[in-house]
């Protein structure tokens, strides 16, 4: 069973690293009219990442129309149910 807890910890912990990666390329963007980074990567990046995002951003405005909290939120939610599972687990 802790092989099962440390694997699900370790994949909440990944995806929360992919986001602060998505959050620091974000500031980088230097022409508004160009995406920031258009590389392969970035792309598989946001593909992997937007299934949280997305759905947090339609429920969240960003503040002052510029700053957007949704991987912020996504961030403590994430952390949230990490916590919950692995601690489920544990207690099977």
């Amino acid at each position: 069973m802790d092989i099962a807890v440390s694997t699900i910890s370790l994949l909440f912990r990944v995806y929360e690293f992919l986001l602060f990666i998505r959050v620091l390329l974000s500031w980088v963007n230097i022409d508004p009219r160009r995406p920031a980074i258009d590389h392969p990567a970035v792309h598989v990046l946001k593909r992997i990442t937007d299934p949280v995002l997305v759905p947090l951003r339609r429920l969240i405005p960003p503040i002052g129309g510029t700053i957007d909290i949704s991987p912020v939120i996504a961030l403590i939610i994430l952390e949230i149910v990490r916590r919950l599972l692995t601690s489920l687990l544990r207690s099977l």
